[in-house]
């Protein structure tokens, strides 16, 4: 499944959850989560794995925070997120590529749009 599918899939299963029409079949199945704490205004946290879920990526609210950016002090927006995963299923090397992946997508949305 590819971004653009996993965007449709997300608004189809959004609106029925939206129009009250949701089952128990909608969610079944599911390896991973993505939680967004980000709407309520979430600073950071540690997000839970939904058992038999194998991860969760937590996202949390964006902030203007001082960053050093070629050896000077610069306010930029940053975002926390948080990777929890079952170490019996993924390789700790294999959950840090894969946040550096979700890094490269945010900071560049290109990389999603043409597949790179």
């Amino acid at each position: 499944m590819d971004y653009a599918q996993i965007e449709t899939t997300l608004a189809q299963i959004g609106e029925k959850a939206r129009d009250g029409k949701l089952a128990v079949e909608d969610m079944e199945g599911g390896t991973f989560t993505i939680s967004n704490g980000g709407v309520f205004g979430s600073v950071f946290g540690t997000p839970i794995i939904n058992p038999p879920q194998s991860a969760i990526l937590g996202m949390h609210g964006i902030f203007d925070r001082p960053v050093a950016i070629n050896g000077k002090v610069e306010i930029r927006p940053i975002m926390q997120v948080a990777l929890t995963y079952d170490h019996r299923l993924i390789d700790g090397r294999e959950a840090v590529t894969f946040l550096k992946k979700i890094k490269s997508a945010v900071e560049d949305p290109r990389t999603i749009l043409m597949n790179l």
